[in-house]
């Protein structure tokens, strides 16, 4: 088995790192757009005004109440036939992953903004500070210190669920499996080669998020 194992990562080791190249990539990409989507749905659900209130929360509880394998088939399904020009499997499958995750994002956002004492609101009203002011000079640089880590573990997760998207082959790691799987017929050597990839990518990530958040804690002394 482990010989098999070594002997698979000789030959094929090229698909893994692509494999973990787009995984990477989806990641990324779905967190760069993911942050200010969801970053705009959070301040809809907070607004005051009923309609896009309502328009977020329909949003938040649809994407957060079905399952994430479900959102990836319907856009695959959904988004090619509805947009004005091609859009490749690959591209639909990033348009799913960026929805999904803006409406975990909205809600990190919300709760970090909302850990924020209140009273400092009511403090900034007192002394006739506007809203928008207080929001972005007062309350979010706070809220930020909450923020920060809740999407580094949102990160971490996104990358991990990027392997529902081999599905659609789309070029992550468990798409490279199943290439692996494919050339060899041997599908258990691949498997634990990626398992070793993901245990390596999201312990190192896990690690440096606790430090981050060492360092945080240690600021606010």
């Amino acid at each position: 088995m482990i010989q098999d194992i070594f002997s698979t990562w000789g030959k094929y080791y090229y698909v893994f790192i692509d494999g973990i190249k787009w995984t990477f990539a989806l990641t990324v990409i779905t967190m760069i757009f993911g942050l200010p989507l969801g970053a705009v749905i959070s301040f809809m659900n907070m607004s005051k005004n009923k309609i896009l209130n309502g328009i977020s929360g329909i949003y938040v509880g649809l994407i957060r109440g079905t399952p994430f394998l479900l959102q990836l088939y319907f856009f695959w399904l959904w988004l090619p036939k509805v947009v004005p020009f091609e859009m490749s499997e690959r591209q639909s499958i990033i348009v799913a992953l960026i929805i999904s995750s803006s409406a975990y994002v909205s809600e990190i956002i919300r709760a970090g903004i909302q850990a924020v004492d209140a009273g400092q609101w009511e403090a900034a009203k007192s002394l006739g500070i506007r809203s928008s002011y207080t929001m972005r000079y007062i309350i979010m640089p706070q809220a930020i210190k909450n923020i920060l880590p809740a999407l580094g573990n949102q990160f971490i997760t996104m990358l991990k669920e990027t392997s529902l998207a081999s599905i659609f082959f789309v070029g992550e790691l468990m798409t490279a499996w199943k290439t692996v799987q494919n050339a060899t017929y041997q599908p258990l050597p691949a498997l634990v080669i990626v398992g070793i990839i993901y245990l390596i990518m999201t312990y190192t990530l896990t690690f440096v998020l606790k430090k981050y958040e060492r360092r945080l804690a240690e600021s606010d002394r």
